[in-house]
């Protein structure tokens, strides 16, 4: 596998060793022992999420305020643009985002650390979008960042207006949002 680093040094773009051939392709998404020995991940993953969404759907910027979740991302079909969002306080990089190109085709992963906010805007006529995460969801310790907060400034590869849900509509600008300490 070969990681890629982002202008935020926390946040990894992996990319596995595929192997294929004329019957098709083979990859490890995931493999504890690789990824604690050569990448310095050493979360212990709690919870499998697979979502389908349809174009132009923009979901977050979601985060738990408690029970914090790392989020390792991938898409299995079609593709996304994909951000994290530093929201630790005492973080140099605090308020400053990253983004990446994920899709079926390329393979590639996002790690996104406790302590992030994460989004995903769909670029295909649908995506199929799985992740694995480091503690369990919690509803009541939710929190959202709007999407489109002018200080964040992030570069969604829009065409359209996105296509949100109330909560996502809801969110907070990152100056009145609750962060990591």
């Amino acid at each position: 596998m070969r990681v890629i680093e982002t202008a935020i040094p926390d946040v990894l773009i992996i990319e596995p060793h595929v192997f294929g051939d004329n019957r098709g392709f083979f990859y490890e998404s995931y493999n504890e022992k690789a990824f604690w020995e050569k990448i310095g991940i050493s979360a212990r993953f709690v919870q499998d999420n697979h979502s389908r969404s349809t174009k132009n759907v923009l979901r977050g910027l979601h985060y738990q305020i408690q029970q914090p979740q790392g989020k390792l991302v991938r898409v299995v079909q079609g593709a996304v643009f994909d951000v994290a969002v530093d929201l630790r306080k005492q973080s140099k990089t605090f308020g400053q985002w990253v983004g990446a190109f994920l899709s079926a085709e390329n393979n590639q992963q996002l790690w996104v650390p406790k302590g992030f906010a994460h989004g995903f805007m769909v670029l295909t006529e649908y995506v199929e979008f799985l992740y694995k995460t480091t503690d369990y969801y919690a509803p009541q310790h939710e929190r959202c960042v709007l999407w489109n907060d002018p200080d964040l400034a992030i570069a969604w590869p829009l065409e359209n207006e996105p296509v949100l849900s109330a909560k996502d509509r809801a969110g907070k600008l990152l100056r009145d949002a609750e962060v990591f300490a």
